[in-house]
């Protein structure tokens, strides 16, 4: 008797259905495991075997192979230790084939036969849904996929329990979403002394998802500042959270269950390779420009970062997705993320101090800030140098505004550019606007075209540059509450973008 029984292989974020196939047949005993497994696949039929025997299901002394379909489709995780373990149950008569059938699963066994949580049960609950199939996995992963509310989510804590449920004697009642939850913002703009500049600038950052360069002397606030921008973002939107949730559940960073309409806030540290930015590594996993998906990336010491590494960013921030390509597979993820670079103007960081900037000025700035190319310089549309703090500052009591009212006007700011680019796609902000989209949402008066012209003109902005400032000046407005862009806009638009300016060629 040949049994069924279904799962997923994950390619990125597509999860590609597998059928299970058990045989049991007449023969020396064995079992073998076929398809193209990987060394967790293969090892799940020793614990399929512990976990029966915890349970005391005899396997029969027969021939057993199971085979995972399609066989040319790599098949990697512990995931596939309940489907496997539920195929040979089907086979065996212990449960109903046709149950089986019906029903996609996920799940790794311990060899007591309980059921261990695995990553990337909202994309599989999706599948699911898409089959027609109701959803067993994890007890523990039953909130998380229940989010897609399209199929019937089981969770079962044990292999036990999946049994007593397939055959009726006690039904596990489906799960349940987990909560939405939003974390306290305890980083407050208004706890940063000074820096109004800089505090505008993150405001134009998050209004219009603007990627933005922050340079100072060591202890200027760079991080402090760049650490607060999360507090001023609007929260994820039903959509947004859901895309958001989809890669941190392949990533296993979903927390019991819940999902948060907390924007991503990301920071790697410069040592960290390509393949944990971009994405890679065992299973082409998501990288941290992925995981930042409707959020933000925090790169300080850019400069820091090897070479190779900080240019791959750069067709990402155009496309607003990456694909990682293996000898095996092509997986795509999508990347549309804030950039917020931070660096020191040289390496010994007190350029701009003649007292304390060492025998090298200015040449130690030009090496160190080459690191970074002008290509990818060209793709941050506001660029700041962040004066240092005096202390006397420091003792001035809090001003300016809180996070909260600068989150209020982002807020109002995103709610115009969604009214303005509802039916045109993917296009949510005004960084992604392009083309004639631009063109006519960001024309400016005749004031601020002759100004942006004549900057072009005598700073050299690049094609990318010119549309840039379009973006920023768009965003400037809808900050002001105005339907038109204005010289006002593009002047101080400009000026952001001057500022350490090094164009692309």
């Amino acid at each position: 008797m040949v049994a069924r029984a279904y799962t997923v292989a994950f390619e990125g974020l597509e999860a590609r259905l597998v059928e299970v196939q058990v045989a049991v047949l007449p023969g020396l005993p064995g079992f073998s495991l076929v398809g193209l497994p990987d060394k967790a696949v293969t090892e799940a039929k020793e614990r399929v075997r512990a976990a029966l025997a915890a349970l005391s299901i005899a396997l029969p002394s027969k021939k057993i192979t199971v085979h995972l379909s399609p066989a040319d489709l790599p098949k990697e995780g512990s995931h596939f230790d309940l489907p496997i373990a539920l195929g040979l149950l089907a086979a065996i008569g212990i449960v109903p084939p046709e149950l089986v059938e019906e029903t996609l699963a996920l799940g790794e066994l311990s060899l007591d036969g309980g059921l261990v949580a695995v990553s990337g049960a909202l994309p599989a609950a999706l599948a699911a849904a898409e089959q027609e199939r109701r959803l067993l996995c994890p007890a523990a992963c039953g909130a998380e996929a229940a989010w897609v509310g399209g199929t019937e989510v089981i969770g079962a804590a044990g292999l036990i329990d999946v049994v007593q449920h397939f055959t009726g004697q006690r039904q596990i009642a489906p799960a349940t979403p987990g909560e939405v939850t939003r974390d306290p913002q305890s980083r407050d703009l208004r706890d940063v002394k000074g820096q109004e500049g800089a505090k505008r600038a993150l405001e134009i950052a998050a209004a219009g998802r603007h990627h933005l360069f922050l340079s100072g002397t060591p202890g200027s606030g760079k991080s402090m500042l760049a650490a607060r921008i999360a507090g001023i973002l609007p929260p994820l939107s039903a959509v947004e959270a859901l895309e958001t949730s989809m890669i941190h559940s392949l990533a296993g960073l979903l927390g019991a269950g819940g999902i948060s309409r907390d924007r991503p806030f990301r920071e790697p540290h410069h040592t960290a390779s390509m393949a944990a930015i971009v994405g890679g590594g065992r299973g082409a996993r998501p990288g941290e420009i992925s995981l930042a998906h409707n959020g933000v990336l925090f790169m300080d010491e850019f400069p820091e970062f090897p070479r190779p590494v900080l240019e791959t960013l750069r067709q990402p921030i155009e496309t607003g997705e990456v694909v990682v390509a293996r000898a095996n597979a092509h997986v795509r993820y999508p990347c549309r993320f804030l950039l917020v670079a931070a660096a020191n103007p040289c390496r010994c960081g007190y350029l701009p101090d003649p007292a304390r900037a060492c025998a090298r000025v200015p040449m130690c700035g030009d090496e160190y800030l080459g690191r970074i190319s002008g290509p990818l310089m060209d793709r941050f549309d506001l660029r700041l140098e962040v004066p240092p703090v005096t202390f006397q500052d420091l003792d001035l009591p809090a001003s300016g505004p809180t996070s909260a009212e600068v989150a209020a006007r982002v807020a109002v700011a995103r709610d115009r550019q969604a009214a303005r680019y509802a039916g045109h796609g993917s296009v949510r902000v005004n960084a992604e606007a392009e083309g004639r989209l631009l063109e006519e949402v960001a024309e400016p008066d005749p004031e601020g075209r002759a100004l942006l012209l004549r900057a072009a003109e005598r700073f050299g902005l690049s094609a990318r540059g010119y549309h840039r400032v379009l973006r920023v000046a768009r965003t400037l407005a809808d900050l002001a509450g105005s339907d038109r862009v204005r010289m006002p806009h593009v002047a101080e638009a400009v000026g952001f973008r001057l500022v350490g300016r090094r164009e692309a060629a």
